[in-house]
């Protein structure tokens, strides 16, 4: 059990939050939601003890351990990929190699009936005991699972960390947290620099993880998969919904529209209230009348409505000037990376007004493919831009291309041309992005993931680009910007060039999808949707895995002359446990809603009971309460009976 209590945190004397208080259960599943710069990522390192909070306190109970993977970390490497995993069982190595150095001892000493000897005998037997404890053995196979899952190849486990990009390095971070298996996960955008494969594998990893996990994520889709309580930062408070992410937005829509018509009510009452009074004061004859009323409104318990931070960037590209019809052009364009071939033999043509999607595994060369069509790269073969194309770039590390002791407003005035250059044009753009006067002073390094996405795109609006080149834009912005940027975009009257695994972003965005695999790029007409429908994707994960499953599947079918009636048989058998896991998660949900019904009306009694009068003479209200109190607990035990008996089910 995790306590989070009464915290508060000032930063810059702002107020970020105050008085936060929830409690984090066994096996919890917790989606911490809110815009970009609520304090997400501030009240995870206060949880995972990271950073002192201005007030309040987090109680671990007993050895509990916490993981916390935060959103950035610069960190230097001296071992290769596997060693550096390999650090979290320092324990197991260090008895490892005492024990090694016992054996050496017994085989060179021959003083057998020595009393240190004996001690040496007991010792190696100690260490025995507790590397059989440890599962030693299985040391290097779990490292080898999670290292593959996480997108790792064989291949790659022996070669130095520090030749890896940060999102790989921070694969190798997360996959240490994950062996370590912590009692509380702390995971601060787990997605950002993940594959959809690895997303997957990720959640299939979490669905028998044995400890909580609170996690911050803009991926609706993860948080839906992974989730069953959400907890939204707002203007410095918390709402706590028992539900994962698209539940919640529905049951908080529910609430506020049950609020407003209640709040609406009340005012009515309290109005006509307010009238008779104003009417009837002056009148003796209705003076109690008035008095009565008066107390009534005074007594009243007035309606709070919950806030909802309706605040987001709100932009439009400039017109994008008009280029030659042809904008990319590639004839047999190779890029290799010592003996890695990337990109091989690539010939396709980007026409004027194309928007296309770049998708595939990671490591398949989208990202290598823009930094050839920026100039960040050279390539073998010919890579032509056409006549007249100005091209904007927003790249996926903005590390790279924002200077981190610049401040926000300096990062504009240093490229800024024409009217840009008057400052107050600028404060009016940075505006536009959710900076206030107090943020243009601050240094890009400070800057939360989300700012950083945000003034890397109010760059972009600095110069009339006719080709707009994304990659992975949604990875730190949340929710709403995400849907201000989508629209944005479909507006946008030039080319577009998107390197995303967000479907949900691309849906209705793209109107070419280029698919990267490990034989080459695939050019498909149509939205995204149409492509994966085409080839009856549900989504992403079977686009990704059907290249490890199409050569099996293949030998399979010739093998076996009746596999297609299997493959239909595996398909409803899927069907008929998707549904059955459909059906245990509803009622996990109702039992759960029964469950916050129970304590509630415990509450409510136990208030009663905690009455000092309430113990006062023969009273027969105190025992009835007391009847219906014991009753109570009792249906609340047969119901968490219940919840348990279905979380095991549904994790089984």
């Amino acid at each position: 059990m995790f306590s989070v209590s009464k915290i508060s945190m000032f930063l810059s004397g702002k107020e970020l939050f105050a008085d936060l208080s929830f409690m984090i259960r066994e096996k919890g599943r917790i989606g911490l939601v809110g815009k970009n710069g609520a304090g997400k990522s501030t009240l995870l390192k206060i949880i995972a003890r990271a950073q002192e909070p201005t007030s309040g306190s987090v109680d671990i109970s007993g050895e509990k351990r916490v993981g916390y993977l935060p959103q950035e970390m610069n960190w230097e490497y001296d071992k290769t990929v596997f060693g550096e995993t390999q650090e979290v069982f320092k324990e197991v190595l260090d008895l490892e190699q005492e024990l090694k150095d016992i054996n050496v001892q017994l085989i060179e000493r021959t003083d057998y009936e020595s009393d240190s000897y004996t001690e040496l005998i007991e010792r190696l037997n100690e260490v025995h005991a507790k590397l059989g404890t440890m599962e030693s053995e299985k040391m290097e196979s779990k490292i080898e699972k999670v290292l593959k899952g996480l997108g790792f190849n064989r291949e790659e486990f022996d070669k130095p960390l520090a030749e890896f990009s940060g999102g790989w390095q921070m694969r190798v971070e997360l996959a240490k947290i994950l062996l370590t298996e912590p009692d509380l996960l702390l995971l601060d955008e787990p997605t950002n620099h993940l594959d959809i494969e690895s997303i997957l594998w990720l959640e299939e990893y979490f669905q028998s993880y044995p400890g909580a996990i609170v996690m911050v994520s803009h991926d609706r889709r993860f948080l839906d998969n992974i989730t069953n309580r959400t907890i939204e930062i707002v203007f410095g408070k918390i709402y706590d919904y028992k539900a994962p992410y698209s539940e919640y937005l529905i049951q908080r829509q529910e609430r506020y529209d049950t609020q407003i018509a209640t709040f609406k009510n009340q005012q009515k009452h309290i109005e006509q209230q307010e009238r008779f009074i104003t009417r009837f004061k002056a009148k003796a004859s209705k003076s109690k009348q008035v008095q009565s009323k008066i107390k009534m409104l005074e007594k009243i318990d007035r309606i709070e409505m919950d806030e909802f931070d309706e605040s987001s960037i709100n932009f439009r590209f400039p017109a994008a000037p008009r280029s030659g019809a042809v904008v990319i052009e590639a004839n047999d364009v190779d890029k290799h990376y010592d003996d890695k071939h990337v990109l091989k033999n690539l010939n396709f043509k980007i026409q004027r007004g194309d928007r296309i999607a770049f998708v595939g595994k990671n490591g398949m060369g989208k990202t290598t493919l823009v930094k050839l069509i920026t100039g960040e790269e050279k390539c073998t073969g010919e890579l032509i831009l056409g006549h007249n194309v100005a091209q904007g770039y927003y790249a996926q590390v903005q590390e790279k291309t924002l200077r981190k002791d610049a401040t926000v407003l300096e990062t504009l005035e240093h490229e800024a041309t024409g009217d840009w250059t008057k400052t107050n044009k600028l404060r009016g753009l940075l505006g536009a992005f959710l900076f206030r006067d107090s943020d243009i002073d601050k240094k890009v390094k400070v800057l939360s993931g989300g700012e950083k996405s945000r003034l890397a795109l109010a760059r972009l609006l600095l110069f009339e680009n006719n080709l707009i080149i994304l990659d992975e834009p949604t990875n730190h912005l949340d929710m709403r910007a995400k849907d201000v940027l989508k629209q944005a975009l479909q507006n946008f009257d030039g080319t577009l060039i998107v390197v995303s695994h967000d479907r949900d972003f691309l849906s209705e965005l793209t109107t070419k999808t280029f698919e990267f695999t490990p034989t080459g790029t695939k050019e498909h007409l149509g939205d995204i949707s149409e492509f994966l429908d085409k080839y009856k994707y549900e989504h992403f994960r079977e686009l990704e895995q059907t290249s490890k499953t199409e050569k099996k599947s293949s030998e399979k079918k010739a093998s076996n002359p009746s596999s297609e009636a299997n493959e239909k048989l595996s398909y409803e058998d899927k069907k008929a446990k998707e549904k059955e896991d459909r059906q245990l998660r509803s009622d996990l949900n109702k039992t759960e809603k029964k469950i916050e019904k129970l304590e509630l009306e415990l509450a409510e009694m136990e208030n009663k009971m905690s009455d000092p009068t309430f113990y006062d003479g023969e009273n027969e209200a105190s025992k009835k309460l007391f009847f219906e109190h014991a009753e109570i607990q009792k249906k609340l035990d047969l119901n968490m009976q219940e919840w348990e008996t279905l979380s095991e089910k549904i994790e089984s």
